[in-house]
């Protein structure tokens, strides 16, 4: 039997892969990339010839069962995301967990993840945190963030920069404008970027500053 593998990419800087993390995907049997054409752009940068396959949200429910077909017949698949780690607020996770249905093995590599430096970065207490991710866009949004608003822990959540400060100023109706906030984009990227605050700094300072980029927005627990 194969294995899965699943490798984290670089959110930014193509120096943060790990070597390790290299010689899978070049020595795997196929690639499964959440877009192939933003995936070919790392590979070529590090030598990598293997064989790559579509696999994001909108197919993973039709690929799975082949993949761990091709898994249990001996096929050594590595699986990446645009960057960072797949299954985290990205597609991977209906693949993990039929492998292990499948009792396929399945092997996660460590690496880059956004949300690890924005916690750090955010000087806000980190030995305890809820990971969020994208916040529901519409149905179930209100009746989350009045959850959130009893929440003692650190929050994480991810946000598009589109959306940021309208993100900002629901979290801010919810828990205080005055509660301590971080918000960190770009990461590892030239342009990077955390600028810390109160939820109504922070929502006066991208008013005031176009938002752009991928967005991680840490807050203060109660």
């Amino acid at each position: 039997m194969g294995k899965l593998y699943v490798v984290p990419t670089p959110i930014g800087n193509l120096e943060d892969i790990t070597l390790r993390a290299i010689r899978i995907l070049k020595e795997c049997d196929l690639i499964l990339a959440e877009d192939t054409r933003t995936s070919g752009i790392l590979l070529k940068h590090f030598g990598i010839e293997t064989r790559m396959q579509s696999h994001h949200k909108f197919n993973e429910h039709r690929t799975v069962a082949h993949v761990v077909e091709r898994i249990k017949a001996g096929d050594h698949i590595a699986l990446i995301s645009d960057a960072g780690t797949p299954s985290v607020s990205d597609p991977g996770f209906l693949l993990v967990r039929a492998c292990v249905q499948e009792e396929v093995d399945v092997e996660c590599l460590p690496g880059a993840t956004a949300f690890v430096p924005a916690l750090v970065e955010s000087g806000l207490p980190a030995e305890r945190f809820s990971f969020e991710g994208f916040l529901p866009q519409k149905k179930g949004r209100q009746t989350r963030l009045k959850q959130l608003a009893e929440e003692n822990r650190t929050m994480i959540f991810y946000e598009s920069p589109y959306r940021v400060v309208k993100t900002l100023s629901h979290l801010a109706e919810n828990l205080g404008d005055d509660r301590a906030a971080s918000v960190s984009r770009e990461i590892s990227k030239v342009y990077a970027e955390t600028v810390r605050g109160t939820l109504g700094e922070l929502i006066a300072h991208f008013t005031g500053n176009e938002p752009k980029g991928e967005f991680v927005i840490v807050v203060a627990g109660k």
